[in-house]
């Protein structure tokens, strides 16, 4: 199958749903305003995450051969979408949305009856099987996944961004072993392309800006961790699991260490705050533009590492310490960040 249909069509559809529901989503309360956390110009539509919704719902129907899986897939995606929608609207609780989250897990660990069987040989000396324990471990993966991806959209362009290098390093993993699911991700890039052009407003500038609003960071976080978990299990497995580390690092790492300094204060791990990766980069001086440049720029270099590590058959052992080595030095590096700018301005 050649790739220039699938991603044509969806970058179309995309397109064309967000171009023509934007005006609308005022209407019915679907725009983002600002506050002292959100900086922007005036009320923008939060129509993307729908218009990458249906974009690969039409297009999927036209590119994937029909399966349960996918019909139980897409079920999913609409469900999550459908709560980001009415969180971008009425700003719902976290408990809620956690609910909401498991049930998505449920689906696809006893719909599709894919969840995490094993963590792979991380220890050398044996296989970590996870057993009846890896539908646990998947439900979390599953709300660790949505909550990165949800948590990384702070600036223009960032969770798109992350998401089509993750999306892209995927789709070349299932490609590479011939798995039918590399489409899939393929339609996702041409979608959140399309949206980029709003978001970013490039190459038009006089485009009406948008915003994926939670419905379409939510919805990549599920499709990617869809994708990993079906990625690892055993039969035409496209990649250890060890490489799923890799390819969300960014999110998953700016996550786990934003939730930890939350805890350390005593806040909650899901209060919103100004102290993620991007907001230290606009501190240190560099334009949203520099920031969205850098941040994709370090999510490819450690996806390309996975993906290496995958082609070059790297023991897992070995992939699991350098992501634990990778993973420290990102904490201290972000708790030593001002002394860090201090040094390089100094020596600069």
């Amino acid at each position: 199958m050649s790739l220039i249909e699938p991603f044509s069509l969806a970058f179309l559809l995309s397109f064309v749903v967000i171009k023509f529901s934007a005006p609308y989503a005022s209407k019915v309360g679907l725009v983002d305003l600002p506050n002292a956390r959100k900086v922007h110009d005036g009320a923008v539509p939060l129509i993307g995450g729908i218009g990458i919704f249906f974009s690969v719902l039409l297009a999927s129907s036209v590119f994937i051969e029909y399966s349960r899986v996918l019909n139980l897939y897409l079920i999913s995606a609409a469900l999550i979408l459908f709560i980001g929608v009415l969180d971008d609207r009425y700003d719902l609780s976290v408990r809620l949305r956690m609910i909401a989250q498991v049930i998505t897990a449920s689906i696809l660990i006893f719909g599709a009856e894919s969840y995490l069987t094993s963590l792979g040989s991380i220890f050398y000396f044996f296989e970590f099987k996870l057993g009846y324990l890896g539908i646990l471990v998947t439900v979390i993966a599953v709300i660790g996944s949505i909550n990165a991806f949800n948590m990384v959209d702070g600036i223009d362009g960032l969770a798109g961004m992350l998401s089509i290098v993750t999306f892209a390093a995927l789709a070349f993993l299932f490609y590479q072993v011939g798995n039918p699911w590399f489409v899939l991700p393929i339609l996702f890039i041409a979608a959140i392309t399309a949206y980029l052009c709003f978001n970013l407003r490039w190459p038009f500038s006089s485009i009406q800006k948008v915003f994926m609003g939670d419905a379409g960071s939510m919805l990549i976080g599920l499709t990617v961790v869809w994708l990993l978990v079906t990625g690892t299990e055993s039969v035409n497995q496209a990649f250890s699991p060890v490489i799923a580390l890799y390819l969300i690092a960014i999110p998953l790492m700016d996550m786990a260490a934003i939730m930890y300094r939350r805890v350390k204060k005593g806040h909650s791990p899901f209060k919103p705050d100004r102290d993620h990766l991007h907001h230290i980069f606009e501190r240190a001086g560099y334009s949203r533009k520099q920031t969205l440049a850098r941040i994709t720029l370090l999510s490819a270099i450690l996806a390309t590492i996975g993906v290496l590590g995958e082609l070059l058959a790297v023991p897992e052992v070995m992939m699991f310490i350098g992501f634990l080595v990778i993973f420290v030095a990102y904490n201290w590096a972000l708790a030593h960040v001002w002394q860090i700018l201090t040094w390089i301005r100094r020596n600069g």
